[in-house]
């Protein structure tokens, strides 16, 4: 018996890096996942990685910058499974550089992909959590809390405009029944990866800020906390954020 048996879930970005483990998470503890994202390949493959594991899942391909994809997913949910318990909004396009090099269309991209797509999401989903101890769990990143000299700072922003929506919808929709959290987690991702790559020195800095010394893992750290959020014993939290970033935030 899982904690979130019989129990749907949608994940946007689930494809990959947090997205993916935090899918992973979910399904092992019961929930049925719909893996949202652009490139369906990497969504199937996630799936059949649930499914190998003796749990279900359905890939759908989402835009999420695309409102008509935003309801397509949510009606495909219904169709698949008849109802909606959890919604995470994960997907996000990163708009790296400094101030005065961010182009107005890429911070525009990481606008319509995180804090937008965000709340289309949040308002398709609604009438199907009411009601039925919904939860919303979104997420953000340190660098809104933290911010440094790395070029993140027009992506913080971005993830801030996310972490306020979050706080909003949670005291609005208390009375609906449904909680909602904003996650910032510090993980391996392929954004982490592509730093380390592109900036190596960048890379270590953020790794020495660590006090547990490493990156968290996409399911088992990551994860394991989104399935918590999820579950009954959450259940008078809400509107809070929560870091799953080794020490690194240190915030409450």
């Amino acid at each position: 018996m899982g904690v979130l048996d019989g129990k749907v879930a949608i994940v946007t970005g689930g494809g990959q890096g947090v997205g993916r483990g935090i899918a992973l998470a979910l399904a092992a503890e019961g929930a049925s996942v719909v893996i949202a994202g652009r490139t369906l390949d990497k969504c199937v493959d996630a799936a059949d990685e649930i499914a190998g594991r003796g749990g279900s899942a359905m890939p759908v391909a989402c835009d999420v910058k695309v409102a008509a994809d935003v309801e397509s997913c949510v009606a495909a949910t219904i169709e698949r499974f008849g109802r909606i318990d959890i919604m995470v909004n994960n997907a996000q396009e990163v708009p790296r550089g400094r101030i005065l090099d961010v182009s107005d269309d890429a911070y525009r991209a990481g606008w319509e992909s995180g804090p937008l797509a965000t709340l289309r999401f949040m308002r398709a989903c609604h009438p199907h959590l009411a009601g039925r101890n919904g939860v919303i769990i979104n997420l953000g990143s340190r660098s809104g809390i933290k911010p440094n000299a790395a070029g993140a700072g027009v992506y913080a922003a971005i993830k801030e405009d996310t972490r306020t929506l979050t706080r909003a919808a949670a005291v609005e929709w208390a009375a609906d029944g449904i909680r909602v959290y904003a996650l910032l987690p510090l993980s391996n991702s392929p954004a982490l990866e592509q730093l380390e790559t592109d900036e190596p020195a960048v890379y270590e800095r953020v790794l020495s800020e660590i006090p547990m010394r490493r990156f968290g893992d996409p399911e088992a750290d990551i994860g394991r906390v989104a399935v918590f959020l999820c579950s009954d014993d959450a259940g008078y939290l809400t509107g809070i954020s929560i870091t799953a970033d080794g020490g690194a935030g240190h915030i409450g």
